[in-house]
């Protein structure tokens, strides 16, 4: 067993308040119209309690315009785009989404960094055009610019928009997707370099940030355990009302890049009395694994975020069987507060971010050491430990993180 970490602070964010009456405009590689949480919606959601917030949705390239695949929420930025209509809607007191207008070009099939660096400036241009138009709009003054990691569009809109400060938030390394990794591992040190503050959700991104630029901090995490709440009383899923018991679940994005599909299917194969479970969208090559073959092993598919408690509700244990990769290594898993935080054994793949639970979890090396664990995991469940491991995970609050995130941005911000 290792020493229990924490977040640094435990006060709540009403306590220390260090950001208040700014304007905050937010871009990064998810549109608020994607209707999965994101870490980065929460951090909007709560800059807008003290200051005015913008945010900005990805902008649409060239690409994806003319695709005929289309999913409803770029649709209706296709429309925008098209056929005129409101790019700025509130969402809320103080916050705001923006559809910008401006075609982007898709450039990451050149060869050459130094060229798609040249012909990215001409798209970061568009970009910022586009935000001025939002910012004046809004009256909007002596923005604080937070990128959520997004490297492409951000690289040059400290240059383009002047802003008061800029944030960039590491919680990905998209170094490790082959989509990304040709560009990305020049620009993203670039981007690191010429940023005013770095922020990262955990201890191995703020380490490499760091030794690229030392205005560098960990943040932490936050959980939402309103939502995951052990309390609360949920209802049986209808389409887990056939599956026995026990139940070895997962809910997230089941991605070929981040899941080892090697894990389910040792589990399922070990005890065929098990039935293995998996909520969330699929990628193709997952669709296409063998591990659709097995009998007790069930795929229930994308569900909204406010259903996921009662699926979570429904697991006896649960797990997170990612891959040992560049990708996974350093991702603070917010899924694993959310089983903990309902007071759900977990078993998971022991990566450099996952130390940081091992005192509340079971961690295995290897796809072979997981049946043993979930095992253990069955029967070592006493209301003890369950209490334990509801107690960590609420310390993993937004309160907690946002207040890091002000300290960071306070030791910066000149205005």
């Amino acid at each position: 067993m290792m020493e229990v970490s924490t977040v640094p602070v435990s006060a709540t964010t009403d306590e220390h308040i260090a950001i208040k009456g700014k304007d905050i405009v937010i871009i990064g590689l998810q549109p608020w119209y994607y209707d999965i949480g994101s870490n980065c919606k929460n951090i909007a959601m709560q800059f807008a309690q003290h200051n005015r917030v913008l945010y900005v949705n990805l902008p649409i390239n060239r690409k994806t315009y003319y695709s005929k695949k289309k999913d409803a929420g770029i649709r209706k930025h296709f429309n925008i785009i098209k056929n005129g209509g409101s790019k700025i809607k509130l969402i809320k007191r103080n916050m705001w989404e923006f559809y910008p207008t401006s075609i982007v070009e898709s450039l990451n099939w050149l060869p050459s960094t130094t060229a798609f660096k040249t012909l990215n400036y001409i798209n970061n241009k568009r970009f910022a055009n586009d935000i001025k138009y939002a910012v004046n709009y809004l009256h909007f003054e002596n923005i604080i610019l937070f990128n959520d990691n997004d490297i492409f569009n951000g690289l040059f809109l400290k240059e383009l928009l002047t802003p008061s400060l800029y944030v960039y938030y590491c919680r990905d390394f998209l170094q490790g997707y082959d989509y990304w990794r040709k560009h990305c591992r020049k620009l993203e040190p670039e981007l690191i370099r010429k940023a005013d503050t770095i922020v990262a959700n955990s201890t191995f991104y703020s380490d490499y940030c760091a030794t690229i630029n030392p205005n560098s901090y960990y943040i932490g995490q936050g959980c939402n355990t309103a939502i995951f709440n052990h309390l609360d009383n949920h209802e049986l899923p209808e389409d887990m009302r056939s599956i026995g018991r026990p139940v070895i679940g997962y809910i997230g994005s089941i991605d070929s890049a981040r899941l080892d599909a090697r894990i389910i299917e040792t589990i399922a194969k070990y005890n065929p009395g098990w039935n293995v479970v998996l909520v969330g969208p699929e990628d193709d090559q997952f669709a296409q694994s063998s591990v659709h073959q097995l009998p007790n092993v069930h795929f229930l598919g994308k569900k909204p975020l406010q259903q996921l408690p009662a699926y979570v509700a429904a697991f006896d244990v649960c797990i997170n069987p990612q891959l040992q990769n560049q990708i996974t290594q350093g991702n603070y898993p917010l899924k694993i507060d959310e089983y903990l935080a309902m007071g759900k054994p977990v078993v998971a793949t022991r990566t450099k971010a996952m130390q940081l639970f091992e005192p509340y979890t079971w961690l295995a090396n290897e796809p072979a050491d997981y049946p043993a664990l979930v095992e253990r995991a069955l029967v070592q469940n006493s209301e003890t430990v369950k209490e334990a491991r509801i107690a960590f995970a609420k310390s993993h609050s937004w309160e907690n993180s946002m207040s890091e995130l002000y300290k960071a941005i306070s030791k910066h911000l000149k205005n």
